[in-house]
């Protein structure tokens, strides 16, 4: 490739206008199981056709590409914002002192996968176009949020090495934390319990039992084990957690309808029936080293259900699929005791006033550093068995 070729930036009102094949290469998506199922074009577009994301959301499309001699080399899931909801790597304390100054927060750009607090590349590189490609779509991002006049760009959830990258190039990076389950070779759900303290294995055990004696059965279907009553019924599930957790549903029903069309080979859906009626589920989607829970709610309410539905069943699907981690969303010490660990989150920040800038750069070094005590604290109490705790017990 010619190092001299010139560069060409572009934002587009609809993912439409990106050819999915293009926009795959370098999503990494391409081939039986996507890198990430939640920057395919296929995960991006069910949110846009379903209006899940567009006109009167907050979550208006502006997706970037960079072309290279007319081919797309690099590309990202813009947004322009008008609040800060679905993001799960908040910024209201820093738009409110923005606006106390005198100073207009919104719109913002993000670089982001709209309500999906999942880590995953946020600057899309086609294979071997990383060194041109990367720079281009950090300092493009850049450019279009100052040509655009808006307070700030975020990049959030990215991985680590593009938040090394992007501070290098001036951007601020912040670190956040939540819990993961990390797949330590095991063979089975028992293998797992036998890596936690007595006292913990019972623990699981016990809320196993109990969340099973719900009166019917628990089963995982995928692909085209999937019927469009189970979407139904995974509807209002969703409708009450929204409800309850959001005020509103950040997903319309026709979201889970494209879903089915599009990607319910990547997706687990784990029902919890009884008098064959589903009572509650839970989403999870899967990738190539992870399975990421995504939402859940239920009818009736039983003991343990929701602890056996998100956390346990996805600990046996991810051993039963050989994936090495289970992210099951944001926030929740409670993961902690069923085996989920704390883990850095990462993200990266540009402000147009320096000022601001300064002051949130302040903010976030101290924020680093507390947010690495509580993951190395929150870590000596994980379950796991060591010769000390199990003393103890």
């Amino acid at each position: 490739m010619d190092d001299a070729a010139p560069i060409e930036v572009r934002l587009h009102e609809s993912l439409h206008e990106i050819p999915q094949r293009e926009w795959d290469a370098c999503a990494l998506a391409e081939g039986p199981r996507p890198s990430d199922p939640f920057t395919t074009h296929r995960f991006l577009l069910a949110l846009e056709d379903s209006g899940s994301v567009g006109r009167g959301t907050g979550w208006q499309p502006l997706y970037m590409t960079v072309r290279e001699q007319g081919r797309i080399i690099g590309c990202a899931p813009l947004y322009a914002k008008s609040h800060s909801q679905g993001e799960y790597i908040f910024d209201f304390n820093w738009a409110h002192a923005y606006e106390q100054a005198g100073g207009r927060y919104y719109p913002k750009f993000q670089i982001a996968v709209p309500f999906t607090p999942a880590t995953g590349r946020r600057f899309l590189v086609r294979e071997g176009c990383e060194t041109r490609a990367l720079p281009a779509l950090v300092q493009g991002a850049v450019q279009m949020a100052a040509q655009h006049e808006v307070s700030s760009l975020h990049a959030t959830f990215c991985t680590e090495a593009e938040a090394i990258a992007g501070e290098s190039m001036g951007l601020l990076r912040r670190t956040t934390q939540q819990f993961h389950w990390e797949n330590k070779g095991f063979a089975s759900f028992d293998s797992f319990l036998a890596s936690l303290t007595s006292r913990k294995r019972k623990t699981i055990r016990k809320e196993r039992r109990e969340a099973e004696a719900f009166g019917g059965t628990i089963r995982r279907l995928t692909g085209d084990e999937i019927e469009a009553e189970h979407w139904d019924a995974f509807w209002v599930f969703y409708q009450d957690t929204g409800a309850r957790k959001w005020g509103t549903p950040y997903l319309t029903r026709q979201f889970f309808d494209i879903l089915h069309e599009t990607m319910r080979d990547d997706v687990i859906l784990v029902l919890a029936e009884r008098d064959g009626r589903p009572v509650a589920g839970a989403l999870n989607f899967i990738g190539q080293e992870a399975l990421f829970g995504r939402y859940w709610g239920c009818t009736e309410h039983h003991p343990f259900l929701h602890f056996e539905l998100c956390y346990y069943q996805a600990i046996e699907a991810a051993i039963a699929l050989g994936l090495p981690r289970v992210e099951a969303g944001a926030q929740g010490e409670h993961k902690l005791a069923r085996g989920y660990l704390p883990a850095p989150c990462h993200s990266v920040h540009w402000m147009a006033d320096t000022g601001f800038s300064d002051a949130v750069a302040r903010y976030l070094a101290a924020e680093r550093d507390a947010v690495g005590e509580e993951i190395e604290i929150l870590t000596g109490y994980g379950p796991f068995r060591n010769e000390t705790r199990e003393e103890q017990d």
